[in-house]
């Protein structure tokens, strides 16, 4: 079932990148923000009542974190939507996905030391360069020196976005409902986007462009609830891996919906991505059968 929430997620936050799009021609980064949070707040504060879930926490340092690095992710994936074709941004923002793989097997081969020696994960090491291989190839047709800080602040939400991803899972273990999890975020982007507003400013609203807002909030509060759902009923290796099926439907929104040309080694790349993040799942399951992600 975590590999359906995953898919479902990936649909959602590709839906979601589309009203962005749009939205973005009439708001800053931070307005979006703004909004996404507060429809997210309304939204969640009427499923966890409905549902007799507590928002009350005994982990507010550990959702602290969760939402600042989640913050920093959203905020700068919401620029790089505005500046760069759909699915290059998503794309870069997936790049999590190879972020954790990073991260979790640079601290089990630190923690096993002689007990697993570096030779034994080169394939997985050489996996992941096949990953930033596939994103340069991404970027080649569609990148231009005037995207140099969309492409560049794209890949620096893929960072957090791992970070934050590997919160959602820690947060999980500890017993925190999806629910809780996401209102938390929800608030602290309302802050955030409110504090960016007043140094960027506010738009006037324009109808009916204004109405993008709305689907933004709600598709990512669904998105999220997927996500979260999916990173606590499986392990992080696998789940962050089945993100990619995103850039699918990104890039056929790419296509279809704002005529985004992308030539036969943009799609090249979109596969190596692809096919590294599920060759990395395989290959560290078998180096490292005693160490599952969730644990690290």
């Amino acid at each position: 079932m975590q590999a359906l929430w995953m898919l479902l997620a990936s649909f959602f936050f590709a839906t979601m990148g589309v009203c962005i799009k749009l939205a973005s021609d009439h708001f800053n980064s931070f307005e979006i923000v703004f909004y996404r949070g507060l429809v997210g707040m309304g939204f969640l504060i009427l499923l966890t009542r409905a549902r007799g879930v507590s928002l009350r926490t005994r982990l507010p340092m550990m959702h602290f974190w969760r939402s600042l690095v989640g913050v920093i992710a959203l905020t700068s994936w919401f620029y790089a939507i505005a500046a760069l074709p759909l699915a290059t941004a998503v794309t870069l923002n997936y790049m999590s996905s190879i972020w954790i793989a990073a991260f979790l097997l640079g601290g089990a081969v630190l923690m096993q030391k002689n007990q697993m020696p570096l030779r034994h994960q080169s394939p997985l090491f050489i996996t992941v360069l096949i990953g930033f291989a596939g994103v340069a190839l991404m970027l080649r047709p569609t990148f231009n020196p005037e995207q140099m800080t969309g492409a560049l602040v794209g890949l620096f939400s893929g960072i957090f976005s791992a970070f934050a991803y590997l919160q959602v899972a820690a947060l999980a273990r500890a017993g925190e409902p999806e629910s809780r999890t996401v209102f938390y975020f929800s608030i602290a982007a309302v802050v955030a986007g409110a504090f960016g507003m007043a140094f960027a400013g506010v738009n006037a609203w324009h109808w009916p462009s204004a109405l993008w807002l709305l689907p933004i909030g709600l598709l990512a509060v669904f998105g999220q609830l997927c996500m979260t759902r999916a990173y606590s009923r499986g392990a992080t290796m696998v789940v962050a891996n089945l993100q990619y099926s995103g850039i699918v439907f990104a890039g056929f929104y790419s296509l279809t919906l704002f005529g985004d040309e992308l030539p036969w080694i943009g799609w090249l790349g979109m596969g190596l991505i692809i096919f590294s993040g599920i060759t990395a799942t395989v290959l560290r399951a078998r180096a490292i059968p005693n160490a599952p992600a969730e644990e690290h």
